[in-house]
């Protein structure tokens, strides 16, 4: 049997970014019982790539009851809803042999990550005083976007003068705002673009000089859409909720870096019970931002342990 709930989990403070505001993470948590046994996951569902609660749902809820994780790669498409229910087996799979999901998958005991902490959007001013107050922490990811984002990048880079930068453009840059900004990114210590242009015109990337690794994330999902990013990426955002769960998650890993890219891991805002198998796609990556948990006012019963910016692997009783 497989059900799928709506959960709703309240944000600490509203988190903005170039498309929008929200103040709460909603998720679909998708569970797996079978011969007493029960496994479950979790997916947010981005109506950037054309989901929502009811449309994720409804695929959740047409599998068969019986479905195998293999099976499960061919009846969904890479997204959110086959990530909840990928996640969901190998939870269960785990449970029922008495093993980790790292022994099932063939992997190392996983190890403690440090992770970014995100800034939310916001005007520069309050991005420094956000920034100040995260100092501490090793890396920050910044939310930009709009074509007023360099006051806002100095004014982080003065609230926090030591942490490494990784900027997120979430698609809003055009080429040539890209270029005029390379230069004080490099000077400000920016290790890092995500997504700076739209992905339908990310092929400006092709070619151009760059003084900071480019990370592709709106135009990278699953191994069929990393051949196509040859020459204007460095580096790939592997997202569990793009990729469709863990199994196709490991994968990708494998074939970037046999392809030459460098990895981060990331999430959707979401629970600790998104972020502990992306955790193990996590291990060795070359940068790690799993901090949605850090985001919230409220978090699953038994949630991921952050120390800072250390975060701690999942414990059997969370998930694997």
């Amino acid at each position: 049997m497989i059900r799928v709930q709506h959960d709703t989990f309240k944000l600490a403070q509203v988190f903005t970014i170039a498309r929008g505001s929200k103040s709460a993470a909603e998720v679909l948590t998708a569970t797996v019982e079978r011969d007493g046994v029960k496994g479950w996951g979790e997916c947010v569902p981005y109506a950037r790539y054309g989901e929502s609660l009811d449309s994720v749902t409804a695929q959740i809820e047409s599998l068969p009851a019986g479905i195998t994780r293999a099976e499960l790669q061919e009846a969904l498409p890479a997204g959110a809803a086959r990530n909840a229910v990928d996640c969901a087996l190998w939870d269960w799979e785990a449970k029922r042999a008495g093993k980790s999901v790292w022994e099932l998958a063939g992997l190392a005991r996983p190890e403690p990550l440090i992770t970014a902490y995100t800034l939310s959007l916001d005007t520069p001013e309050a991005m420094r005083a956000s920034a100040a107050a995260q100092a501490h922490r090793p890396l920050l990811k910044i939310k930009l976007g709009t074509p007023d984002d360099l006051p806002r990048l100095r004014a982080v880079r003065e609230g926090a003068p030591e942490a490494r930068i990784i900027i997120d453009a979430n698609e809003g840059w055009e080429l040539e705002t890209f270029l005029d900004l390379q230069a004080e990114l490099h000077r400000l210590g920016v290790v890092l673009v995500e997504q700076p242009l739209p992905a339908a015109a990310d092929e400006a990337l092709s070619g151009v000089e760059r003084l900071v690794p480019i990370c592709a994330d709106e135009s990278c999902h699953d191994r069929a859409s990393l051949i196509d990013l040859r020459g204007k990426y460095d580096v790939i955002n592997i997202k569990l909720d793009k990729t469709g769960g863990l199994t196709e998650a490991l994968a990708l890993r494998a074939l970037a870096h046999s392809e030459g890219f460098g990895v981060m891991v990331g999430c959707m805002v979401g629970s600790s019970l998104a972020m502990a198998p992306a955790v193990l796609v996590a291990q060795g990556a070359d940068f790690v931002d799993l901090d949605g948990p850090l985001l919230l006012a409220e978090d699953r019963s038994v949630p991921l342990h952050y120390k800072g910016s250390k975060m701690d692997p999942p414990e059997p009783e969370l998930w694997g």
